[in-house]
């Protein structure tokens, strides 16, 4: 590989209006000698995103919008893809913040693990109490379990990585992006890839700063799609489920049957919810380290946020789902011609 090829970065963006442009600039200020462009994937957004990608076009000519009328993340992709020209891509989201060398970073772990995609860590960041107290959650073994895009860890050969930073021989040979799943494409995406032969490779040289959720509500809902999404690659691609995925829906049942057995048969049952709760009060203690006291307060509600919602999600995703994604990767039926 040439060792600054053009790279294409990919966006798909819907109401970032707080954080689009400081996210652009932290793109167009790599420090990276190749070619560079940046594509912008624009659902209909509500806010001022639209305005001010706009401007961003404006002022800089690296800097161009694709349509995504669906809103959908996985169509934006494909459509930032398809409209972008150059053999490495880069997905990064409205709210991700490039660490200054990572692209130069990526684009030589390419070429030396000889990887279709590679990815590092998506390092939370809050700007208040709240988004202190998810980013601590998501960045914790009792939060994410071993994940190591989320905790860090060794570099080597992983199941999926954060955004990631691909061939475009890769996502091509894929058809890229499955847009019937709304949640889990890039898990559901780096699976196929596994499944041909390819290498996704994890690097905590690359890092990414992230922006949580900015309330109780969004954080449920997002891990709510998380665990539903999740529940229909399982479904889609036998084997791909492991014990890590199936403890949050193990504690959810696990805690709904502790409240009822202890409403209607013993006040012993209560063992089971109150135990949770211990467990993710004292997990974090040390998860909230150098946090204001009223971060540190917040985040059991986070943990049991995130661990009851996905469960919630998993349990509850329907079956339906998993028969529009066979469907829609069924190929076309041929016509007859005279």
């Amino acid at each position: 590989m040439n060792a600054t090829p053009p790279v294409s970065v990919i966006m798909p963006v819907l109401n970032e209006e707080r954080h689009l442009r400081n996210s652009v600039r932290h793109i167009l200020e790599q420090e990276y000698g190749g070619e560079m462009e940046v594509v912008i994937a624009l659902g209909p957004s509500t806010d001022r995103t639209d305005e001010i990608a706009a401007e961003l076009v404006r002022e800089d000519s690296r800097v161009h919008t694709v349509p995504n009328p669906t809103g959908r993340t996985p169509a934006a992709l494909n459509a930032a893809i398809k409209a972008s020209r150059h053999p490495v891509v880069v997905r990064v989201d409205g709210h991700g913040m490039l660490s200054p060398n990572y692209i130069a970073t990526a684009v030589r772990l390419l070429d030396e693990t000889g990887a279709q995609n590679v990815g590092g860590i998506m390092h939370a960041e809050g700007e208040n109490a709240w988004e202190d107290a998810v980013a601590a959650a998501m960045t914790s073994k009792i939060g994410v379990g071993n994940a190591a895009f989320h905790t860090g860890g060794q570099a080597g050969p992983a199941e999926t990585v954060y955004l990631g930073v691909f061939r475009r021989e890769a996502l091509e040979q894929q058809g890229g992006y499955n847009e019937e799943f709304i949640r889990a494409q890039d898990w559901e995406l780096n699976f196929r890839i596994r499944e041909a032969g390819g290498l996704i490779w994890f690097s905590p040289e690359l890092k990414v700063r992230y922006r949580p959720r900015p309330s109780v509500r969004a954080l449920a809902k997002q891990y709510k799609g998380y665990g539903r999404w999740r529940h229909v690659v399982a479904r889609y691609h036998q084997g791909s489920i492991n014990l890590r995925y199936l403890a949050p829906p193990t504690a959810v049942c696990a805690v709904a049957a502790g409240v009822v057995a202890g409403v209607t048969l013993t006040p012993w049952a209560f063992v089971v919810p109150g135990g949770y709760l211990a467990a993710i009060t004292a997990g974090s203690l040390p998860a909230g380290k150098g946090l204001s006291l009223k971060a540190r307060l917040q985040i059991p509600v986070a943990l049991a946020t995130m661990h009851m919602s996905w469960g919630y999600g998993f349990l509850t995703s329907p079956r339906s789902l998993a028969k529009k994604v066979i469907a829609s990767r069924r190929p076309a039926a041929k016509t007859a011609t005279a």
